[in-house]
């Protein structure tokens, strides 16, 4: 048994009465309690931490994340800059620790801060014209290639764009080294595939990062590869994180023929929901919009998915125990999603099905009018507080009045719709301390835009922050009762901070990191 005293305890709900000391036996919380209750009954065997009036929080809830990238990217380029000038210097660098024929990858470009806009094939070539190079940008909605990289896809003025893609072209018609949506797979398609013992290791890699932010649970977004990689390293016994694995739209049929279902699995690796697509991205235009974007007449992105289909599609899917996750972020997406969500909700009734936990991840921009669906229709909101910050110059330029609908943290919560966090990494970073600094601040670390926040009307409270990285994505992933709280019973999942978050000022949430991170009753990084 382990003993933890003399700690400041919180739990999402908060404990009545107010412990200062837990009992763990085993992977689980025995006791919780005033330091006197719960050494008086511990055992002489017990090992005890005082932790000097430390913080205790439940293990933290990435609800949105793809694993396998996010380890992948920990090796590759980081095109995050300011400048696309620093973006090719990057470059230049590893071609020359690369040997000639092998690919060059990187992720995080930004054309939005970007002076000239987007970049192209030209300006990869003068770096290397020995290596294909492919580069994802921050939305990972499209990439940068250069001519290499495009002449071994066979991507040329004569092909065709492909069916939910666009590959930008110069006046000539020639392919400018930009693909958008599903015309970057053209590449993806032929650079060279990990081993599994190497998407291993990155997965590895991934977990301990995340562990190291005080992340315990994450809902993976990743596809099959990753799943079987989760499985390996299950039953190998190095899978530390608890993992909530999304299942690709492709892979439908097959769920159903194996009459797989949402839940299924064990407390380190389960079913989440079948996850679908509705738009593309803010960054390079593709959210699909009801009105043109600002400065456009014509320009109103990607609609990959109308409210008739996700219909369809999620009768398969409850029919067969399977929620949906559906990504949506421009607000004619988000329309359609709910609409067609609306729908299945009839019909679950009809046909006396559960009401599946569905849900709507990024729901980044909505029309005033389907506010208050989500809470309507019991569909999770599940959002990324650092996408507010980031993007925010960006929906003001091309969403324009209409951002006041955008990253509505505070609404959704009044709402009563239920509202986990996330980060997207790698699109973002998964440390949750920057993702709460975004949510309860609503500007960026260094105080960008203003001391007020962007939309301050949208900024909510730390304890509805520790909720959507808690109990929430807990409570709609099918493990309420087993992870997300600090309460006699469930997992002895647990982070320990040398500052109490709650007695910092909002500003200095970000730089908040746990000293000790505690996994089924076992530390897996010991700083106390």
């Amino acid at each position: 048994m382990i003993i933890l005293y003399n700690a400041r305890i919180h739990s999402p709900d908060k404990l009545n009465p107010p412990a200062s000391a837990i009992a763990i036996d085993g992977a689980r919380i025995a006791a919780a309690g005033s330091d006197d209750e719960i050494l008086a009954a511990a055992s002489a065997s017990a090992k005890k931490f005082n932790l000097e009036g430390k913080t205790v929080w439940p293990g933290l809830t990435d609800s949105h994340l793809h694993l396998q990238m996010y380890g992948e990217f920990l090796t590759q380029i980081d095109c995050e800059t300011p400048t696309k000038q620093e973006c090719l210097e990057r470059v230049a660098k590893k071609a020359k620790e690369t040997p000639e024929g092998e690919w060059i990858l990187g992720h995080g470009w930004n054309q939005n801060i970007w002076e000239g806009g987007f970049p192209c094939a030209a300006d990869l070539d003068r770096i290397t014209s020995r290596h294909p190079v492919y580069l994802t940008d921050k939305a990972i909605h499209s990439a940068w290639a250069n001519t290499l990289a495009l002449q071994l896809a066979g991507v040329t003025s004569s092909l065709s764009d492909p069916e939910g893609g666009t590959i930008q072209r110069d006046k000539d018609g020639e392919p400018t080294g930009i693909l958008f949506e599903n015309a970057v797979r053209l590449i993806e398609a032929i650079i060279p595939q990990v081993t599994p013992d190497q998407l291993e290791t990155s997965i590895l890699a991934a977990q301990e990062r995340l562990l190291f932010y005080g992340v315990t649970s994450v809902h993976d977004f990743d596809g099959e590869e990753c799943f079987a990689s989760l499985q390996s390293l299950e039953s190998g016994g190095k899978l530390k994180l608890r993992v909530c694995k999304g299942i690709p739209f492709a892979l439908l049929d097959s769920a159903i023929a194996m009459h797989l279902h949402s839940g299924f699995g064990s407390d380190h690796l389960w079913l989440g929901s079948l996850k679908l697509f509705a738009d593309g991205a803010l960054g390079p235009q593709t959210a699909a919009m009801l009105a043109p974007y600002e400065g456009s007449s014509s320009d109103t992105g990607t609609l990959l998915l109308t409210a008739d289909e996700v219909f369809e599609i999620g009768i398969r899917a409850v029919n067969s125990g399977l929620s949906l996750a559906i990504h949506a972020i421009g607000d004619k997406a988000t329309n359609q999603v709910l609409n067609g969500y609306g729908m299945l909700r009839e019909y679950e009734h009809q046909n006396h099905l559960p009401g599946l936990l569905h849900r709507i991840e990024h729901l980044q921009l909505l029309h005033p009018d389907d506010i208050m669906k989500p809470w309507q229709l019991n569909i999770t909101a599940s959002m990324q507080p650092l996408h507010a910050t980031s993007d925010m110059f960006t929906a003001d330029k091309h969403w324009g009045k209409r951002a006041k609908y955008a990253y509505l943290f505070n609404t959704m919560i009044k709402s009563g719709a239920p509202v986990i966090f996330g980060s997207d990494a790698p699109v973002e970073s998964p440390n949750p301390f920057r993702g709460m600094h975004a949510a309860v601040t609503r500007m960026r670390p260094d105080g960008t835009p203003s001391a007020d926040g962007w939309y301050p009307a949208e900024k909510i409270s730390l304890s509805a922050a520790l909720k959507a990285y808690t109990k929430t994505p807990a409570e709609i992933s099918g493990r309420a009762g087993v992870i997300g709280e600090l309460r006699p019973g469930l997992k002895a999942d647990l982070i320990v901070l040398d500052r109490d978050p709650f007695a910092l000022p909002p500003s200095e949430l970000h730089s908040v990191r746990p000293s000790s991170v505690m996994v089924d009753g076992q530390w897996v990084i010991e700083g106390h």
